[in-house]
């Protein structure tokens, strides 16, 4: 089941922070035509490390991927949003939903929900090893 977002300027999702925005080309289809799902799965993964990056002020890694959804394909020339946010912090990790939004047919149009994707990435040192999720900071 899809979910259709009103206006063509751009989708704004409460809660959310758009953290990619990119259009699929050509090389990126299938078979069939629509984009492959490893291409919208690499680029959940980067959306999802962002806001995991920011909380973990340095590197983080993927350890799980523990719900992937597609509901619509993506074609070439829809424009793609990827919003996320943190849904939960442990002692070392981070998990991150993310969901994905096409922006397509300019004649006519229409923002529509394709994916929707929780993650979980670890708070790693320079050397590899994993740290604590450091505390917050208030923002000056």
């Amino acid at each position: 089941m899809s979910e259709a977002v009103g206006g063509h300027e751009g989708v704004s999702i409460p809660g959310r922070e758009c953290v990619l925005r990119v259009m699929p080309l050509p090389a990126d289809v299938n078979a069939a035509g629509d984009i492959f799902g490893g291409w919208v799965m690499a680029k959940v993964d980067i959306a999802g490390a962002i806001p995991a990056m920011r909380r973990a002020r340095g590197r983080v890694a993927t350890v799980a991927v523990n719900a992937f959804r597609f509901s619509m394909p993506i074609a070439v020339g829809d424009v793609v949003s990827f919003y996320a946010r943190i849904i939960k912090v442990g002692r070392t990790s981070i998990t991150v939903d993310v969901e994905v939004y096409a922006e397509r047919d300019p004649t006519h149009p229409m923002v529509v929900k394709v994916t929707e994707a929780t993650l979980t990435y670890v708070c790693l040192n320079p050397d590899g090893s994993k740290r604590e999720v450091p505390p917050l900071v208030p923002l000056e």
